[in-house]
């Protein structure tokens, strides 16, 4: 069953004879527990495709549905709504409050919901869990490393149990282990939580942890790969290298 769909996602900056097409009519499917990968050079239009996806942004033509709904036909309010209820976002700098400690970060949707935040204390326990930071809860963010406040950030983009979760570039900012470890954690989210997860980013190791990974150039999609997850890591490192350069020659 497919959480998110795109249809003929164009997007333009601009008018007339300077208008630059940042995307040109591309078509996206993620299913039910799906971890997908958007790989391409710069300016390929991977953070655009991601943001129209989360609803950052709107198409100038075609549609994003998410779980039925018409998202990107939604009106300022309501897509406001359905991205904090149905979609959790997660970028290359942390964006945690410094005065809050780490459970009390993740737990920020639920407060800026209204939320009865006891509710959300079993799920609370077993992100802390998940992300190995159980013991480390109480801490704020300059008390814990780069990689730590990324999985800070992981776990509050899961608490509300969101349709899709999106990364747009979550190792960038990060050395190559705690990369890993980030990478590492979202694919046992797709395994355990059936979460599903679309990351952007220009890294064949991180795109290689996904089941499919989705390669544009020009604003368009030229290239699939479908992963065989009972292969080894190390194939599906070099399928991801492999397209990587024959998109850039």
């Amino acid at each position: 069953m497919s959480v998110l769909e795109a249809s003929k996602l164009t997007k333009r900056y601009g008018i007339g004879e300077g208008a630059v097409e940042a995307l040109a009519g591309v078509d996206f499917k993620v299913e039910k527990g799906e971890f997908v990968a958007i790989m391409g050079p710069s300016g390929s239009g991977k953070s655009t495709l991601l943001h129209l996806l989360g609803g950052l942004d709107s198409p100038s033509e075609g549609n994003v549905t998410l779980e039925d709904q018409p998202f990107s036909k939604l009106d300022e309010r309501k897509a406001t709504l359905a991205r904090r209820h149905h979609v959790g976002f997660v970028f290359q700098f942390f964006n945690l409050l410094p005065t809050l400690s780490a459970e009390e970060n993740i737990l920020l949707p639920v407060m800026i919901d209204g939320k009865d935040q006891r509710k959300y204390q079993s799920q609370l326990d077993h992100l802390l869990d998940l992300v190995g930071l159980r013991d480390r809860r109480h801490h704020r963010p300059d008390q814990l490393s780069g990689g730590e406040q990324q999985r800070v950030a992981m776990a509050r983009a899961l608490i509300t149990s969101p349709a899709i979760l999106l990364a747009d570039e979550p190792t960038g900012n990060l050395d190559s282990k705690s990369g890993r470890a980030i990478m590492d954690l979202l694919r046992r989210s797709c395994r355990e939580l059936q979460q599903s997860i679309i990351v952007v980013t220009h890294d064949p190791k991180a795109a290689a942890y996904a089941d499919r990974v989705v390669f544009l150039r020009d604003g368009s999609v030229i290239q699939e790969i479908i992963q065989d997850q009972a292969a080894p890591f190390s194939q599906h490192l070099r399928l991801v290298i492999e397209a990587m350069e024959l998109l850039e020659q």
